[in-house]
């Protein structure tokens, strides 16, 4: 998560930077709305949640035993 924070972070600076862009490809949204800034960050950042949660609980429920003698 601490990846996809930088992302996040990096990409809203870059982003902000290149408002003046952006604004002829927007319609109907101003270039710097912040609505629209914070929910992609928040869909961006639920889906890397998502995303190192899922491997996460599925190795919580292999047996290290079992795991450790393949090995």
């Amino acid at each position: 998560m601490t990846l996809a924070g930088a992302g996040i972070l990096l990409g809203l600076a870059g982003a902000l930077a290149l408002t003046r862009v952006m604004s002829s490809l927007l319609f109907g949204v101003s270039s710097t709305d912040g609505v629209t800034f914070s929910l992609v960050a928040l869909l961006l950042a639920a889906t890397a949640l998502l995303a190192s949660y899922i491997p996460a609980l599925r190795t919580t429920r292999v047996d290290l035993v079992i795991a450790l003698r393949d090995e």
